[in-house]
């Protein structure tokens, strides 16, 4: 069914009057409606900033917002419509198609992109092919773009629509900034619940807007929450705060941005050796649901890749661990998984099988092929048959002191591995100093007497 272009098809600001009679909930109620009101973001809104100038001007070009729920993405949008004097278009790319972002697109060139943006909710879940679809009208100018996204818009943003569009990242609400916004919601009496009379302790507001880990909408809700069970005119207390955050969830996404960011925080805790944080994040994702078996494949890359050889004892715990965490399962084996991230945490650290095999690797792609030396080619099979009968013989190692009998085992000598004094790499660099040593002089002894 078509639209008249006057018909408003998606939501704009200013809202409609009239509509639902139901009561908009105290997040919606209390969202700020001009840039001083906008709760946190003093790196992007502050005085010195070059946004509120060019918002107030109507000089904004295309937008891209980035940040963690919220942290006021809509709400900037919302705000530099009003605060430019225009039409706010407003889709969310959860609920549409095609067929309603070309509506959009046809809607935006109507109002021409000096009166008017476009607003897309959750941009990232837009694919490929519908973020193509905006670029013939955001690269004309024919339509003014402001997308919002909870993902990292690098990875889930088009390259082209990123390269015409500023991108401003949003920080999670600072706790006290919370605070503040939670205490004026109780006192508002055009908004707010200050027409209920509630009132909370400094310390039950912090404590609301810790357990809202800088999204003040949940910090809000957490809030309105709390004021409905309790009678007009009481008292949000301690007591109201703990027996809420029983039911807490924590804010992690897995297959998300949160994921992945918590598992490098987790990992490069331990490599830094300090346990505490180590079991911080990982606290947080068995908290948030994480599978253990993906946190004890983590732990077994880390045993090689940054404890190594200065603690070869690190693959067998961590190998423990994602054994018990296939055999036992939760919650048992959180138990295991503490246990593998304390002793990986602190141990000596040693990266040198990464950078061996790396350097491996690139001499192989590189470099020229060397052959396998004739000594200590397979001699089974078809090879017996084609042995040299003045090519040099194998020095079987065990015959020899220390198993070094001066044989090379490649064509051209190479230093590979480059041991580090590291825990009980330490003793490794000294043996293999003293094993060269000794093969430099069985090398030398057997150079002196012309002997092969």
């Amino acid at each position: 069914m078509s639209h008249a272009l006057d018909e408003p098809l998606f939501q704009e600001l200013p809202n409609v009057e009239g509509g639902s009679s139901v009561d908009p909930p105290l997040a919606e109620k209390m969202r700020p409606r001009s840039l001083k009101e906008i709760l946190g973001q003093e790196h992007l809104l502050g005085k010195q900033c070059l946004l509120p100038k060019l918002v107030r001007k109507n000089s904004v070009g295309n937008l891209i917002f980035a940040g963690p729920p919220g942290s006021g993405k809509t709400t900037l949008a919302h705000v530099i419509a009003k605060e430019s004097g225009c039409r706010l278009l407003k889709i969310n790319a959860v609920t549409s198609n095609v067929k309603e972002l070309r509506e959009a697109l046809r809607l935006a060139r109507y109002h021409t992109s000096s009166k008017c943006f476009l607003f897309i909710d959750e941009i990232h879940r837009f694919n490929k092919a519908q973020q193509d679809l905006l670029l013939p009208d955001v690269e004309s100018g024919d339509a003014r773009l402001m997308g919002a996204t909870t993902h990292n818009p690098r990875y889930y943003v088009i390259d082209p629509l990123l390269s015409r569009s500023h991108l401003f990242t949003l920080e999670p609400i600072a706790q006290g900034a919370m605070e503040s916004a939670l205490q004026k919601a109780l006192k508002d009496k055009e908004r707010g619940l200050g027409n209920l009379k509630y009132k909370a302790s400094k310390k039950a507001l912090q404590a609301i807007a810790g357990m809202a880990g800088g999204d003040m909408r949940r910090a809000y809700n957490c809030l309105e929450t709390m004021t409905s069970g309790i009678a007009m005119g009481g008292t949000i207390t301690d007591e109201t705060v703990a027996s809420f955050s029983q039911e807490r969830g924590i804010r992690y996404d897995r297959d998300e941005d949160e994921h992945y960011d918590t598992v490098s925080a987790f990992i490069k805790s331990m490599r830094g050796n300090d346990p505490d944080a180590a079991m911080y994040w990982l606290a947080k994702m068995l908290t948030g649901g994480e599978d253990p078996r993906f946190i004890a494949r983590r732990l077994v890359i880390f045993a090689s890749e940054d404890v190594g050889l200065a603690d070869s004892r690190a693959l067998l715990v961590a190998n423990a661990a994602f054994d018990a965490s296939e055999r036992v399962g939760l919650p048992e084996c959180e138990l295991n998984l503490a246990h593998a991230t304390l002793f990986l945490s602190t141990c000596p650290k040693s990266n040198t099988a990464t950078l061996a095999l790396a350097k491996a690797k690139k001499i192989v792609q590189d470099d020229p092929l060397q052959k396998v030396p004739s000594p200590i080619r397979d001699r089974h099979g078809r090879n017996k048959k084609h042995q040299d009968k003045n090519e040099e013989t194998y020095l079987y190692s065990h015959n020899y002191p220390e198993n070094i009998s001066g044989q090379n085992y490649l064509g051209i000598p190479l230093d590979i591995y480059v041991p580090k004094k590291s825990g009980g790499e330490g003793t490794i660099a000294e043996r293999l100093a003293r094993w060269k040593a000794i093969k430099a002089k069985i090398q030398a002894e057997s150079d002196a007497s012309g002997s092969p």
